[in-house]
Parts: structure tokens; C-alpha cells; sequence
């Protein structure tokens, strides 16, 4: 069973080209993972304990207000990850994740990932420097999305 979650891991684009020991080393804190549409992946506010690499589905990253409730920020999908207020103290969750779809993913611990970064510091760099290429993708898909809501003229 391992060895298929390493062989299923090693195939996420997250975590493609990973040298092969890495994601060994990786599918130690790793596990499978299904939501139904409706149950939540994270709530804003939660620990920041699992970071999901989704393979197959789709979940919406939501902020709450009050009196508008729920609004979706985005939609991630099959080879895409959330959750990365694991990397960040004081590991909180800044946003709620619901799924949409049936949606499977793979499950990372957040504490035994952030472990095995700290004692294989080129592990560490990969991860960061993969996480930093998906903020700044959504960092600048917020900004296009700002520029539709607040660019048109009034």
C-alpha cells in the first residue's frame, strides 16, 4: 500500500520530478483522502495541520461575512494543492475549503512534512520553492480578479 501511495504521489504535478528518495522520504507523512461535496477540507481559523495535493474533484476556497456568508474566491482542481498556511506560524487557516465534487487528494501532515524539510534542507527548499510558485499563481489570479470587479469604470 505504500508503495502505491509513493508511485501516486510521485505522479501529482506538486510533487513531479521530486528525486525518487525524496518522495519516499514524503509518503511517510502522506495518506488518501476523500470528501463528499459539502464537507470541508479546512475552516478559516483551524489549525493548518494537512496540506492537500487533490487528484481528482474540485474544492472552493471561501471567505465568510457576515450578513453575505460564503463567497468563493476560487476553485482549485485535479493536480492543483491547497493549504498552505502550513508553512507559516502561527499555522492557522486564513480561508474555508469545501468540496464541490467528490474529491480525492492526498493528505500531507503539515508537522511531520514541516520535520522532514528542517532535516533535509534541499527537501525543504523544493517544497517552498513550489509552494511560492503556487501563491504567487494565485496571488496574481486575485489580482486579475480585482482588476474585473474594481477596473471597470462607474
Amino acid at each position: 500500500m505504500q508503495e502505491d501511495l509513493s508511485r501516486i504521489l510521485s505522479e501529482h504535478p506538486f510533487v513531479n520530478g521530486l528525486d525518487p528518495d525524496q518522495v519516499k522520504f514524503l509518503t511517510g507523512c502522506a495518506a488518501n483522502s476523500k470528501f463528499l461535496p459539502g464537507e470541508y477540507l479546512f475552516r478559516e481559523g483551524g489549525a493548518a495541520k494537512l496540506l492537500y495535493l487533490v487528484r481528482d474533484g474540485e474544492v472552493a476556497v471561501q471567505v465568510y461575512s457576515p450578513g453575505q456568508g460564503a463567497t468563493s474566491l476560487s476553485t482549485v482542481g485535479s493536480g492543483e494543492i491547497v493549504g498552505w498556511s502550513w508553512v507559516v506560524e502561527p499555522y492557522v487557516a486564513h480561508f474555508d475549503v469545501v468540496a464541490q465534487t467528490v474529491t480525492r487528494a492526498i493528505s500531507i501532515d503539515a508537522e511531520c512534512l514541516r520535520n522532514k524539510c528542517q532535516n533535509d534542507p534541499l527537501l525543504g527548499y523544493q517544497m517552498l520553492a513550489r509552494m511560492v510558485k503556487v501563491m504567487e499563481q494565485r496571488l496574481q489570479s486575485t489580482r486579475l480578479q480585482l482588476l474585473d470587479v474594481y477596473g471597470r469604470s462607474h
